[in-house]
């Protein structure tokens, strides 16, 4: 599966700019961006549901058009609407029907969960149940590409659990799979790789470790108000933004409340000179995670295409 230079415009939007994207044969990707940054466009020309007007995008070394038609692609959308008086078992066994070579009837309603409410009308189903029955319906085809979008909406923990238990079982079979998902936690657990859509570009790529590891090696906070024992105020209290993002290591500075959050790529580093300034007051150490992955490549002045990249090369 490839996206090579691909471009859709939507007058002087555009909502995808020159993405270039390999996926192989087997591999489990997970898709994350904000609202509007592209993601749902990408899909919709992988599905072959639009065209690029520049650039190309290849499904098996097929134009997604006829990979769909060839029974190789299955989906699930959001947006799906359920059809009056038809029960789920009777969606579930028209879908296989036009597929090329479908699994079982019974192993998509039990994959998916559903067997119990097989013959409940679509148009009476809760939101979770819904949902679920879309997955069924994705996985029925026994497809060799699954896209999935935002899976996990409107299901509850359990349900998200027996989801991905049942994703990962089709993976297994060699299977490929992408997924766009706000639930930075799953794509961490579930996704071989994570890429980051921004602005219609692909800013990152790679595992959830090396997009943390980009983003900075870790995050340390402290104490800016403290006074000693005569109630003065001490080093702490004089210092302040600018003095704290000249500390080695120092990548970003956030201060709330009087309470500093520096994002760094040398925790160890920035320790020891805080400990030479005296602010160590509620000190705190801990590794960067995803979610700060995620706002640092995504931020305004985030990085541009081709420099996340690069950044997560070198890591």
């Amino acid at each position: 599966m490839s996206f090579t230079g691909a471009v859709r415009a939507f007058g002087p939007v555009r909502a995808v700019d020159g993405v270039d994207l390999e996926i192989a044969r087997g591999e489990t990707v997970a898709l994350l961006g904000r609202n509007g940054a592209g993601k749902s466009t990408a899909i919709s020309l992988l599905l072959g549901l639009d065209e690029p007007d520049e650039g190309g995008v290849r499904v098996f070394g097929r134009v997604p058009a006829q990979a769909v038609r060839a029974g190789l692609v299955g989906a699930m959308l959001q947006d799906a609407r359920a059809v009056p008086r038809v029960t789920v078992g009777e969606l579930v066994a028209f879908v296989a029907g036009t597929y090329p070579a479908p699994m079982p009837v019974a192993g998509a309603l039990e994959a998916a969960g559903v067997t119990k409410f097989a013959g409940r009308r679509l148009d009476r189903l809760s939101g979770g149940q819904a949902q679920r029955v879309r997955f069924a319906v994705a996985l029925v085809g026994d497809p060799s590409l699954i896209v999935l979008d935002e899976p996990t909406a409107a299901l509850d923990v359990e349900a998200r659990y027996a989801f991905w238990d049942a994703m990962r079982a089709y993976a297994r079979r060699g299977r490929t799979v992408l997924f766009s998902t706000h639930h930075l936690e799953e794509a961490d657990a579930n996704a071989d790789r994570i890429v980051v859509v921004d602005r219609g570009r692909v800013v990152a790529d790679g595992s959830g470790a090396r997009l943390r590891r980009a983003a900075g090696g870790g995050l340390v906070a402290l104490d800016l108000a403290c006074s000693d024992a005569n109630g003065q105020a001490g080093q702490a209290g004089q210092a302040d933004s600018a003095g704290l993002a000249g500390l080695p290591g120092v990548v970003s500075v956030e201060v709330r409340g009087g309470r500093a959050r520096l994002r760094t790529e040398d925790p160890d580093a920035t320790v020891v000179a805080l400990a030479g300034l005296g602010l160590v007051r509620g000190l705190e150490v801990a590794p960067a995670s995803l979610d700060d992955a995620f706002l640092a490549l995504t931020s305004a002045d985030g990085p541009t295409r081709g420099s996340a990249r690069t950044s997560l090369e070198a890591v």
